[in-house]
């Protein structure tokens, strides 16, 4: 079986700036990893490149074995770190927009969760919140049955309360075979629903290994030995 992320010697230049160089990365389906490294480290990049939005300078990627494009962007599912819905339309419009575009949206998924959030439907955007904003794109991202979801700082704008019930939203609505990569700063709030994480720094892979691997050989938190690694 394909790995569900594959990158080859992956180089991605802008101008005279190398964001990734020659990165080498496997990722299993079925985990939830943690994309984990200090800004400008190449993460946005990296996601956006499994997304089809930027093209390698160097090596290739592979999603599920194709190169990111029509069919891959079937069974990836993206969360941007900005919002990108239009502020004028009510969230059951942007509902029903999904899901005339996407074959594997579960409307009654996303109903539920805004009920849980209390978040009502036939609001408009403009009128929420940047957090509760947020929440929504989160929603409709994770009523996808996607095979691999992206989030590129999912819980950055929301506040401590609802962190916990996001990351259980996350948890509970993908397919055990699924793959989550999350890229984040907050790593002790995600911690503990990651299975691998992946470091990255100026471009380059520092470290990828299991969660338990790093407690238990290294006997640290994965909060802890990011502090270390990445120490000014």
């Amino acid at each position: 079986m394909n790995p569900i992320l594959e990158c080859r010697n992956l180089t991605k230049c802008y101008d005279n700036k190398i964001a990734l160089n020659k990165i080498n990365l496997s990722l299993e389906r079925g985990k939830i990893i943690g994309l984990l490294g200090p800004n400008g480290s190449g993460k946005t990049t990296l996601i956006k490149l499994l997304n089809g939005l930027l093209v390698p300078t160097e090596g290739s990627i592979f999603v599920d074995g194709h190169a990111p494009g029509t069919e891959t962007k079937k069974i990836v599912s993206y969360l941007p770190e900005r919002t990108y819905l239009s502020m004028h339309m009510r969230v059951s419009e942007i509902i029903n927009y999904f899901s005339d575009f996407y074959s594997d949206f579960d409307r009654s998924r996303a109903y539920d969760m805004l009920k849980h959030l209390n978040i009502n439907p036939t609001d408009r955007l403009r009128t929420m919140s940047k957090g509760t904003k947020e929440k929504i794109q989160l929603i409709l991202v994770m009523s996808r049955r996607a095979s691999l979801y992206c989030l590129d700082e999912p819980i950055a704008g929301v506040d401590p309360a609802a962190r916990d019930y996001i990351l259980s939203t996350i948890l509970n609505n993908y397919d055990e075979n699924a793959t989550i990569l999350i890229s984040t700063h907050l790593i002790s709030d995600v911690e503990n629903i990651l299975d691998d994480v992946v470091f990255i720094q100026n471009g380059q892979i520092r470290l990828c290994d299991s969660v338990d691997n790093i407690r238990f050989n290294q006997g640290k938190s994965v909060d802890t030995l990011f502090r270390e690694v990445f120490k000014c």
